[in-house]
């Protein structure tokens, strides 16, 4: 059976068996023919915040109000993190969602904090705090109020379009530059989308998306994340084009690596929908990591290594140089945090 809207096609088994999910069953929304039901969980953290310290990743902060992600997209890094939960890393991370009701409130009990120096904070460094579920649940849309409020910088990263429903906010911040945001534009090709990320906005309404937000004040970078070789490898030139017609101050890129069970979805799905490229993608992405799908190296991880990606580095430097020239710079402001609000929150 095919999954009609979901990415991955299979339930796998969970390494953390013995574990269990104990977070409370909120609420279930209507299936569609063929696909599994949505399921929401509450989750109640003591802290919001996620700290990194992955050399990799150009941020130290980051807020995740949602864990598992209804976008669906087979090769996201973060579906193993949703096996600590007692779910898989399979149909369950894209049905099975927990939300944090209270990263409003826990995020203003930090801001009042005497300990905490403005920092920039990252919404969606695991995932997407605009997927699906955002349209009714609105916590992405509080957390910006509090932002707003305390005058802290953020910086927002989604393939939704939800995110312009929340205009009215991000030009408050954008002018006091407080907030950017990296739209993640993978291809621009509909059928690749579909069967890739399927529960995500299509190119058309992202690249939209982005001249709205632009022409609104509000600086637009964009990551194409991941390139796959032998999938979306020859729309780098399409792809970074259009983003730049559309506004977009810069474009960057991120190497497809299949950690954890990542990998055993990604070759299922090769299977079930390209079945006469499957060997020669999974052969192309094990070129870029010394042999294998996963990648631990620091530095080399989200770049990949050997000929094949430096001829993509190549390719993506070479574009860009066209289109973008010198990089723009988009340094957000430290200078105005108020630790006891303004007042003007919910």
């Amino acid at each position: 059976m095919i999954y009609k809207g979901r990415g991955a096609q299979r339930y796998l088994s969970n390494r953390f068996e013995k574990n269990f999910n104990t977070a409370e069953e909120a609420q279930q929304d209507p299936a569609e023919d063929n696909a599994p039901l949505t399921r929401t969980y509450v989750e109640n953290p003591r802290e919001i915040l996620s700290r990194n310290d992955s050399p990799d990743i150009p941020f130290t902060y980051s807020i995740n109000p949602y864990q598992g992600c209804e976008h669906g997209c087979i090769y996201c890094y973060a579906r193993n993190s949703h096996e600590y939960w007692g779910f898989d890393a399979g149909l369950d991370f894209e049905t099975k969602i927990i939300v944090k009701s209270e990263a409003p409130e826990l995020l203003k009990q930090k801001f009042q904090s005497r300990s905490w120096k403005p920092e920039m904070i990252v919404l969606s460094g695991n995932t997407d705090c605009y997927q699906p579920v955002e349209k009714k649940l609105k916590i992405t849309r509080k957390l910006l109020m509090v932002f707003r409020n305390f005058g802290n910088p953020v910086g927002i990263i989604t393939k939704n379009v939800l995110i312009l429903r929340d205009l009215d906010i991000l030009k408050d911040l954008a002018m006091e530059n407080l907030v950017k945001v990296i739209f993640s534009i993978t291809t621009l090709d509909e059928d690749l989308r579909l069967k890739m990320e399927p529960r995500t906005a299509t190119a058309q309404k992202k690249l939209m998306a982005i001249k709205k937000l632009t022409t609104s004040g509000i600086p637009v970078s964009v990551l194409m994340g991941p390139v796959i070789p032998g999938l979306n490898t020859g729309e780098i030139p399409a792809i970074i084009r259009s983003c730049r017609e559309a506004g977009a101050y810069d474009v960057n890129m991120v190497m497809i690596r299949l950690n954890g069970k990542s990998g055993m979805l990604f070759m299922d799905w090769l299977q079930k929908n390209y079945p006469d490229r499957e060997k020669k993608v999974w052969n192309q992405i094990s070129s870029l990591h010394q042999g294998k799908v996963n990648d631990a190296r620091w530095g080399l991880r989200m770049r990949g290594d050997g000929k094949l990606a430096e001829s993509i580095h190549q390719l993506f430097r070479t574009v860009k140089s066209k289109y973008y020239g010198e990089k723009e710079s988009h340094e957000l402001s430290l200078t105005r945090f108020r630790r006891h609000g303004t007042g003007w929150l919910f």
